[in-house]
């Protein structure tokens, strides 16, 4: 049928807006398909007074159709069935091709059943016939709002699947494992993050969870899930070890939550985070963290700015100990100078002391450029600055003992010539008065040099010891009636003897040689007379007492004391008094050696000397002696008597001629037969010559050559062993050999000798070769 075209351009005018692109105008956009002009009004009219808003455009061909979709946008199509270019049908075709749902209304003069299920096959959401349009508005706005729940719920399901494709590929792809386990444990849910223990997560499902927690933890992990599940939804942290498929144990922490499984069902949800490689780092760091605090030395931590950040306990302990309160104050007073320097520079400094409290500190300074601090640690090194002072002392002492043993081992050699030349002298019948007194003097003289050279060897650990047990009270008991006469009326000597003294096991003319010292150094330091205690005392050495006299010993010890008020000794002089030759008195009136002996005697005695002294207040010596535990010996000397000569050969080797000579003349002239040689090598032809007339070897210790005289007499003794040796020497106790036995008077002769004393050794030494061979 054909319409009158300005009808159209008189609807579109009344009923139909310009549509934008906004879409903001109000009122339903209807695309009507009819070609009926007073059919299309009856619609509008219709729907005008039922107060429907409303925008109508008409259109009736395929083509103005299709653009009306895309240019007005409808939001509901209301169709004739037939047109003459165009059908329902073919408009509900086009429509379903179309992006948008659009509610579709059939508005048709027919009423074939047919057609309208035809239609509704197709997509069509109503039909009204024309002769009844009282239904079309009521039809039009419930088809707009069934299209419009329809798209807020495609849009929700959507949003939906969107939301859950969200949080699946979060879960499928985070590192945390998220496991959901039903009420009794089961394996309900694993996520792909499982991997990392070594399990896919299919395999895991229907399992039970606790049979891969760790054995220590399995408990533990069953009342927290028990704890879960009795919980309203209040999450539970936790951390256990969870078994890797390779068994290793891993360390995991873990948020779980109650939750509703398959609706009504309760279950956990579990957050599981892979925790091992910090458990590991912490236990490194605590490790690390443990090294500056359990550290026994100080350690302290300064900022650039010079400001104390760290210190350990050590370093606490020690300020304490130094009497102060606070670690900072025993820095070094320039600490922030030498921080900023280290740090500037990015070099350390070390050895550096400081003094605080009479003790010495050596700090070392390490910067640690890339967190701008210095590392700081101190050492307390007054001990060995003491020792090494002692080391120095010990090793200046004894490079002096050498030269001062060799000086004396030479003046023995000129001293034995003198005392036995004289001794010759004196013994010659009707000498001359004016002659004898000379010859004593020379005589007094000698032993008096005798008795330097053994201050001298003594001093030089190169006297000749022969230790006993001895009681000490004895010892000075037996020197007191000589120091009244050595000290003078003047001193007042107090003597304090300890009950029941152990024994020490030393050489008693040592011994004496130490009391006469001391008592002599007490006497100097009181001109004008005072007062001098000696005393003995048993002590008990500890770890502490060596800890600050490194020259101690532990265990018990015989104390000597001595004791004076005289005028003290000055703190500079004090490191000095036991060096040889050292001495404050004037030229003449004192060799340096006292002390020096004195020293010399107590280390060959395996003691030790400690000194108190203050200028004014006095003087206390201590010599420690080690006790024994065997009784002591009586000293029980000899006196001189007429000693016999013999018949007897001796085999005399001595390298220095003049005495030589002399040991010849004094044995021929008591009836001994003699040979003798400058040497060991040179003794040997003569041994060789008269083996079978020889009886005793006389022999000095050290001689030129190669071959000493210890083993020219082993030598001589593999021939023969009843052949007899004496020994002589001006030192040295280590010639001899740690295992050779030798003792004073019998087989050993210590230079310098008196004729006497080598006639009565010669004599008993021969006498008892005559008593084995008359046995």
């Amino acid at each position: 049928m054909n319409q009158p075209k300005n009808f159209f351009d008189e609807v579109s005018a009344r009923d139909e807006a310009p549509r934008s692109a906004s879409h903001s105008e109000p009122g339903l956009r209807i695309l009507l398909l009819e070609d009926v002009t007073s059919d299309a009004e009856l619609i509008s009219r219709e729907l005008h007074k039922a107060k429907t808003p409303r925008v109508i455009h008409c259109v009736h061909t395929r083509e103005d159709f299709l653009r009306a979709l895309q240019e007005f946008s409808p939001d509901v199509i209301l169709s004739d069935f037939a047109m003459p270019q165009f059908t329902a049908l073919e408009a509900l075709q086009l429509l379903r091709e179309q992006p948008r749902d659009l509610p579709f209304i059939l508005v048709t003069g027919s009423q074939s059943e047919e057609v309208a299920v035809e239609c509704m096959k197709l997509g069509a959401d109503d039909y009204i016939l024309k002769a009844s349009l009282k239904r079309l508005p009521s039809a039009l706005r419930n088809a707009v709002k069934k299209h419009e729940n329809e798209r807020e719920r495609s849009r929700a399901l959507l949003a939906l699947q969107r939301s859950e494709e969200h949080f699946r590929s979060l879960i499928e792809n985070v590192l945390d494992i998220i496991l959901v386990l039903d009420a009794g444990g089961i394996f309900h849910y694993v996520s792909p993050s499982i991997r990392i223990l070594g399990y896919a997560p299919e395999e895991l499902i229907g399992k039970k969870f606790l049979s891969f927690v760790g054995a220590d933890d399995e408990g533990e992990v069953s009342e927290v899930l028990h704890s879960i599940l009795s919980r309203a939804g209040q999450p539970v942290t936790f951390e256990f070890l969870i078994r890797h498929c390779d068994a290793s144990l891993r360390a995991f922490e873990t948020i779980g939550k109650k939750i509703q499984i398959d609706g009504a069902n309760p279950g956990i949800v579990l957050n599981a985070r892979d925790v091992t490689d910090r458990k590991q780092a912490e236990v490194a760091i605590d490790k690390l963290a443990a090294f500056p605090r359990l550290n026994p030395n100080p350690i302290f931590e300064m900022a650039a700015s010079g400001h104390l950040t760290y210190c350990n306990q050590a370093a606490e302990e020690m300020a304490h100990s130094l009497g102060q309160e606070k670690p900072f104050a025993i820095l070094p007073g320039d600490i922030r100078s030498i921080v900023q320097q280290c740090l500037l520079m990015g070099k350390r400094n070390i050895r550096r002391e400081t003094e605080v409290a009479h003790r010495v500190l050596s700090w070392s300074f390490f910067p640690v450029i890339a967190n701008q601090v210095v590392h700081c640690y101190a050492t307390d090194i007054t001990e060995r600055l003491n020792l090494e002072a002692q080391l120095r002392q010990s090793q200046k002492m004894e490079s002096i003992g050498q030269l001062a043993a060799g000086v004396a081992h030479d003046f023995n050699n000129i001293l034995t010539l003198i005392q036995g030349y004289t001794g010759l002298l004196l013994e010659r019948e009707n000498l001359a008065a004016d002659i004898v007194e000379p010859l004593q003097q020379v005589a007094v003289a000698a032993e008096r040099a005798a008795n330097l050279t053994r201050q001298l060897l003594m001093f030089s650990r190169k006297q000749v010891m022969q230790p006993q047990e001895l009681d000490l009270n004895e010892i000075i008991s037996n020197v007191t009636k000589f120091l009244g006469r050595l000290l003078g009326a003047e001193m007042v000597v107090h003597y304090n003897y300890a009950p029941n003294l152990p024994a020490i096991y030393a050489d008693a003319g040592m011994l004496e040689q130490i009391i006469m010292n001391l008592a002599v150094n007490a006497r100097d330091a009181l001109p004008r007379g005072g007062q001098l205690s000696i005393s003995t005392s048993v002590v008990d050495i500890g770890e502490a007492h060596v800890q600050f006299n490194p020259q101690a010993r532990t265990g018990k010890s015989v104390c000597l004391r001595f004791s004076d008020n005289g005028s003290g000794i000055a703190a500079e002089v004090l490191p000095r008094i036991f060096e040889p030759f050292f001495t404050t008195k004037e030229i003449g009136k004192g060799t340096g050696l006292g002390l020096a002996t004195v020293y010399g005697i107590v280390k060959q005695h395996q003691g030790w000397i400690e000194v108190l002294s203050k200028p004014k207040e006095g003087t206390t010596f201590r010599v420690y002696l080690p006790s024994v535990q065997r009784p002591a010996e009586k000293n029980v000397g000899l006196t001189p008597e007429t000693i016999p000569g013999g018949h007897e050969t001796i085999l005399v080797v001595e390298d220095e001629p003049e005495l030589r000579a002399l040991v010849c003349e004094i044995l021929q002239g008591h009836g001994y037969g003699i040979f003798e040689a400058p040497s060991a090598p040179d003794a040997i032809p003569v041994w060789e010559a008269h083996r079978e007339k020889i009886d005793l070897l006389l022999t000095d210790m050290v001689m030129p050559g190669n071959i000493t005289g210890r083993e020219l007499a082993e030598k001589l003794k593999a021939q023969n062993p009843r052949l007899k040796v004496i020994y002589t020497s001006g030192y040295s106790v280590e010639t001899l050999g740690g295992d050779f036995s030798f003792k004073r008077g019998v087989n050993f002769l210590q230079k310098p000798y008196h004729p006497f004393t080598l006639l009565k050794v010669v004599r008993d030494s021969l006498d008892t070769l005559e008593k084995i061979n008359n046995s």
